[in-house]
């Protein structure tokens, strides 16, 4: 199924990308419909970026 896919992808992306944040951090993602299509390394790259806005913006 597609979106468990795109599921699993995001949850793969941020235990990789969470560990790098302050404990406690919360974030929520969701994924809209263009995600289906999305490789990996374009879904990883969309999660860094908005990671790093959302962190500049908390500064």
């Amino acid at each position: 199924m597609v979106r468990n896919r795109i599921k699993r992808r995001l949850r793969a992306i941020m235990a990789e990308l969470l560990p790098g944040y302050p404990v406690g951090t919360r974030v929520v993602i969701r994924a809209l419909p263009d995600a289906r299509g999305a490789t990996f390394a374009a879904l990883r790259s969309d999660v860094a970026s908005g990671l790093q806005r959302a962190q500049a913006k908390a500064a």
